[in-house]
């Protein structure tokens, strides 16, 4: 391979090095994917602050009464010899996740194979360097049709790991980003609201737990947004956005083409 090949590929364990700071590691060697750029707290801000994001110059909200659809992709759960059991479990995993953010979530769930708003999906092989390996990948506020990614490694963890990480990333579906997202970053700029507390389910490792905090500091900013008493977020603007489901025809209602006689 030439030395002016411009895909010559670095050494792994080297870039890995340096992207080290750049990926959220839940602890011994597992990744969360949904937000993989950020860098350690800057001076001055809690490691528990409610980061909320901002990447696209605004910050997306879920508008209220929203339900988001979703369904299994089947063709990814074939990898297993019980698919159905294997569904069964995840959908229990997704359900302790829910039910541990209780009244904080601001948006509801209901599995539906028409008109869905993401597919769960079970990828057939781990993706793993040594950072360590992916775990699960969600989506933000929007109204697009989205994946949630999990990783076959997730189901090596211990079930608390397991539905916390289904905690995590629903955070992500609600708009939260990872504590270190605040940094500036032009390219992916995020807005701090909420509390210091020094545990949060949005954070890292040992510290990655959800909290009162969590839930009380994400009602609140849902309650006041809802309420027209928050509008923007230190400058920012906040914008509702409804899910793909209710944007979409529904499927009941039947649209047929009339043509006109021709005299």
């Amino acid at each position: 391979m030439s030395q002016d090949d411009p895909f010559k590929q670095r050494d792994p364990e080297e870039a890995a090095r340096e992207a080290e700071s750049q990926v959220h590691v839940y602890g011994d060697g597992v990744v969360c994917d949904t937000d993989s750029r950020g860098y350690p707290t800057p001076h001055n801000r809690g490691p528990a602050d409610l980061v909320v994001n901002a990447s696209q110059g605004f910050i997306p909200l879920w508008e209220k009464d929203m339900t988001l659809r979703w369904r299994f992709q089947e063709r990814s759960l074939s990898i297993y010899v019980n698919p159905e059991a294997a569904a069964a479990a995840i959908r229990h995993l997704f359900g302790e996740a829910l039910l541990a953010w209780g009244d904080a979530a601001p948006v509801r769930f209901a599995q539906r194979d028409d008109a869905w708003d993401f597919e769960i999906v079970v990828k057939e092989d781990d993706e793993c360097n040594p950072n360590g390996c992916k775990l699960a990948r969600a989506f933000f506020p929007d109204a697009g049709r989205h994946e949630l990614l999990i990783w076959p490694k997730m189901f090596t963890q211990i079930r608390k790991e397991q539905v916390d990480t289904f905690i995590h990333e629903l955070g992500h579906t609600f708009g939260l980003r990872h504590f270190f997202a605040n940094i500036s970053q032009t390219a992916l700029p995020s807005e701090v609201f909420g509390t210091h507390q020094a545990f949060s389910i949005m954070n890292y490792g040992s510290k990655s737990e959800l909290t009162n905090v969590d839930r009380s500091d994400l009602d609140s900013l849902y309650q006041l947004a809802w309420s027209g008493q928050l509008a923007d977020i230190n400058g920012t603007p906040i914008r509702f956005v409804r899910p793909f489901s209710t944007l979409a025809p529904s499927p009941d209602v039947a649209f047929a083409l009339v043509r006109r006689p021709v005299a």
